[in-house]
């Protein structure tokens, strides 16, 4: 029996052994593959900097264009301020002479008729027919002047604002 319990050692001693060889042959493929892998993932790990050090440059570089575009936003914005408070102005010159106009012509309804003989008619000259034949009394005339410079004021403030958003 001594003999048999030593035969079953030692062929599980050689079992053992032979478990242990194969146990270290794949320890060692694994190890070799781990080192391919490592010298790979050195690779990726330099290039994983060089994207790094390229995307800061580019963040850096956004952020001098953002820099870039706020300071331009905010000096058209102030330009785009100022040119309102000038057209308010304006709007608000405008309706003043539009009221004087019309305080004009209300009273000009509301002036009673004269019951004086009409003058007696002045020699006309011709005008040509380019001309427009002038008003007889002399409201009239200031009616019309009035109404020629308000025309030539909203010319001149439509043409300034056609110009400035072109």
């Amino acid at each position: 029996m001594s003999l048999f319990v030593t035969l079953a050692a030692d062929i599980l001693v050689a079992v053992l052994l032979a478990a242990t060889i194969v146990t270290c042959l794949r320890l060692s493929r694994r190890i070799s593959q781990l080192k391919g892998d490592e010298a790979a993932l050195r690779q990726t790990i330099g290039d994983l900097m060089v994207a790094t050090g390229t995307a800061e440059r580019a963040i850096a570089g956004l952020r001098s264009a953002i820099d870039d575009g706020d300071r331009t936003l905010t000096t058209r914005i102030d330009a785009a301020t100022a040119r309102a408070a000038e057209l308010a102005a304006q709007v608000e010159a405008g309706e003043t002479v539009v009221m004087r106009i019309g305080a004009i012509v209300a009273q000009m309804r509301a002036a009673p008729v004269r019951s004086e003989p009409p003058p007696a008619p002045r020699p006309v000259p011709e005008a040509p027919a380019a001309q427009r034949p002038e008003p007889a009394s002399p409201n009239g005339e200031r009616l019309g002047a009035a109404a020629a410079a308000a025309l030539a004021m909203s010319e001149r403030a439509l043409a300034r604002v056609r110009a400035r958003a072109a």
